[in-house]
């Protein structure tokens, strides 16, 4: 199946690899490999496109919801296992499914696979038998191209063999060496499939077990002991083409005081606030709901939503501008609308090109409250990250390093905008910034955060959901945050864009933590990270905060290997 509708040449250089393995496992797969290649052609079309969509946050690059799968029962009739086996699932290629060899009983004289797509797709359909001696060209139910069905449909492959006179009984077997099937060399290689097949299976849990595990990395005791008139990192022994052998914490500071002139403590015990003093701190940018019309769900948890929304002017009906919704389902709590609310108000009256405040509430009697903020149409950055990732086997030009790091710059703008204005975020991370398609990151609140990425906050007890892996080590033990805590927070997130939207301590215990940190451990360095770029992470996770670096220091250090990078490119 070949794609004739937009990005074909997102295989790259490994087409003729993935088709050579196909020729050898089984022609069986050739179909679902076609529908691979059709994916890869829609997913590099659609990301030259503005990512906002129905099934994410602020949501990331969309794709045409292609699903491709055997049901539960025609994995029980052909290897006798209770479960789907996916080869497509929500445009995510299942290459360990693609790579299993499917040994079809000699009795089984067809294949049955479901599948269906939410936007339009066409397909062109081809078959290749690498031995006629085994099996006949296959024959399907569909047409040789078309559009891939919008519902639930079945996909049926015939399978025959040339030397049955029987089509009800057509055998399939696979002879390296081409030789007549017999009943002998079909037991043998069944018991070779079902060796492979075991053998892969081990190696999958082995891979997962190695992609989820975080290597231990110890920091330096230099970093830990330094001083903050240390500066950022030690210099390196090796020639460095990055940044300078100066280091940030040397660097001219915003005001001729020392340490933290704005270091504020707070705890993180948000007061009792009842809905209607919620509402009444926001009375005064309330306006219409008849102004807002909503579009389509970015994203959607257990009580809250965001909405794609339209804004009318209020003096000129025909004026109107995109803003994002967020507002909760009916069954929402009066305490989870409140603390919408309340969250929602963390950067109001606050003005800078990389924060993105509240607009206007909706808060109309009988009605669940809104709120409005300025649209991003490249929408949240942590769903924005993870699908650059999706696609960056086929497009690696799609993100570089140097526009990740302008990111991080434009994140510690914002950030030295509230350390200045003593305002605390408290969590910040990815999933609170925004990004359009010039590449403009804006933080935002945390308004159903909780909600939205679940996996991300941990209870510890204390009846709070925390990001446990985003803070640091005095807001884990006594619950204190300050400006110091939001550079922590900000290593974290640096760390994120390097991965592309990876958890951060994935394999640590939400409850071990603490323990974790003061024993010095820290996330491992992600793969491609100059050295430079993680000396000023790890610098943001010193234990005392009066070691770690301003924003104003961090924004001047990133700056400096934003153009080192240009210069070296």
């Amino acid at each position: 199946m070949l794609p004739t509708g937009g990005g074909g040449g997102g295989w790259g250089g490994q087409e003729p690899r993935l088709w050579d393995r196909a020729r050898r496992r089984s022609p069986l797969l050739l179909l679902l490999l076609f529908l691979l290649h059709t994916v890869r052609g829609q997913e590099s079309s659609s990301f030259s496109s503005p990512p906002y969509g129905k099934d994410g946050g602020y949501h990331g690059v969309p794709g045409p919801g292609l699903n491709v799968y055997m049901s539960e029962g025609e994995v029980r009739r052909l290897i006798g296992l209770d479960a789907e086996l996916y080869y497509v699932r929500n445009d995510i290629i299942n290459y360990y499914a693609l790579s299993f060899n499917l040994m079809v009983p000699s009795e089984i004289n067809s294949l049955h696979f479901t599948w269906h797509a939410k936007s339009k797709i066409e397909y062109k359909l081809g078959f290749q038998v690498d031995n006629p001696l085994a099996m006949d060209t296959s024959q399907t139910n569909i047409s040789g191209q078309g559009e891939i069905p919008r519902s639930l449909s079945e996909l049926e492959q015939e399978v025959k063999s040339p030397t049955s006179s029987d089509k009800n009984s057509s055998k399939i077997n696979f002879d390296p060496v081409n030789v007549a099937p017999t009943t002998s060399t079909r037991v043998f290689y069944i018991s070779v499939g079902v060796c492979c097949a075991v053998i892969f299976l081990v190696a999958i849990i082995l891979a997962v077990l190695h992609l989820h595990s975080m290597k231990r990395v110890e920091l330096d005791d230099s970093i830990s002991d330094s001083g903050s008139s240390q500066g950022l990192s030690q210099p390196s022994t090796q020639t460095t083409q990055y940044l300078r052998a100066d280091t940030p914490n040397n660097a001219t500071p915003v005001t001729s005081s020392s340490g933290y002139p704005t270091l504020r403590i707070e705890k993180n015990d948000l007061k009792s606030v009842t809905l209607m003093e919620a509402k009444a701190k926001v009375k005064d940018i309330a306006i219409c709901r008849e102004r807002v019309t909503l579009k389509d769900v970015l994203q959607e948890g257990t009580f809250g939503r965001i909405f794609h929304g339209i804004l009318i002017d209020e003096k000129d009906p025909n004026k109107e501008k995109q803003v994002f919704v967020k507002t909760v389902k009916e069954h929402a709590s009066e305490v989870q609308v409140t603390m919408m609310l309340t969250e929602s108000c963390k950067l109001r009256g606050l003005h800078h090109r990389n924060l993105l405040p509240i607009g206007h509430v909706c808060i109309e009697e009988g009605e669940k409250p809104m709120v409005l903020l300025p649209y991003m149409n490249w929408g949240n950055l942590k769903l924005f990250l993870r699908q650059c990732k999706l696609v960056e086997a086929n497009n690696p030009q799609a993100i570089s390093q140097q526009d990740l790091v302008h990111m991080a710059i434009q994140i510690a703008c914002g950030m030295s905008y509230l350390s200045r204005r003593e305002v605390i975020h408290k969590d910040l991370a990815a999933r609170n910034c925004v990004i359009d398609d010039t590449l403009q990151v804006k933080i935002t609140d945390n308004a159903l955060s909780r909600d939205l990425f679940p996996m991300d906050y941990h209870c510890l007890g204390d009846n709070e959901n925390r990001p446990v892996r985003w803070m640091a080590l005095e807001s884990l033990v006594n619950n204190e945050f300050s400006s110091a805590s939001d550079v922590w927070a900000f290593g974290v997130t640096l760390w994120e864009l390097m991965t592309l939207g990876q958890t951060p301590y994935v394999d640590i215990d939400p409850f071990e933590m603490a323990a974790y940190l003061k024993d010095g451990y820290r996330i491992a360095q992600p793969i491609n990270c100059p050295d430079e770029l993680f000396a000023v992470m790890a610098c943001c996770w010193a234990l005392d905060p009066e070691e770690r670096p301003k924003f104003q220091q961090l924004v001047q250090c990133l700056t400096e290997f934003h153009a080192a990078l240009g210069a070296y490119v």
